[in-house]
């Protein structure tokens, strides 16, 4: 298994292309319900491979992870050959950005010597959606990048 099993919530959301996955497998309902009685190494074999496709899937369209902590804002801008990072750094423990007053705090407060801002660039690996997989598994969320492009505009300024 390349990435990680899908859990439960997402199998019953996904139940039609569970199916549809199913019988691109040849296999029908009554031949699924006999795996499960009777080969279950055989199940969790298909699981994960539908897992992977998944999740092969999802990855192949992100372009932005945030991860949020609140002390800490990581913003990555992912292309097919690079990742670009922002990070923000807030040096004062009574300022939690991941609250409403916190983030407001940041926005208004951005020039603040307790506020270190950092850029970086890094080369994908030759498997970038185990990058990004990795920034999933390390907390990040997959977003559609309106705070990267907020946080770089304010850089560019």
């Amino acid at each position: 298994m390349k990435y990680a099993r899908l859990t439960k919530e997402q199998f019953e959301e996904l139940h039609q292309e569970f199916i549809n996955f199913l019988a691109t497998q040849s296999i029908t309902a009554d031949e699924w319900t006999e795996l499960k009685k009777n080969n279950p190494e055989a199940v969790e074999q298909e699981l994960d491979i539908f897992s992977d496709l998944i999740w092969e899937g999802v990855l192949n369209n992100v372009n932005f992870i945030e991860h949020i902590s609140p002390q800490q804002l990581m913003l990555f801008r992912i292309s097919e050959t690079h990742m670009d990072l922002i990070a923000i750094k807030i040096d004062s423990p009574e300022i939690d950005i991941t609250s409403e007053y916190g983030y407001k705090w940041l926005q208004q407060n951005i020039q603040n010597d307790s506020v270190n801002l950092y850029t970086s660039t890094k080369a994908i690996t030759e498997d970038r959606n185990k990058d990004i997989f990795l920034l999933i598994q390390q907390g990040g969320h997959i977003t559609k990048g309106e705070l990267f492009t907020y946080f770089s505009d304010l850089l560019e300024d």
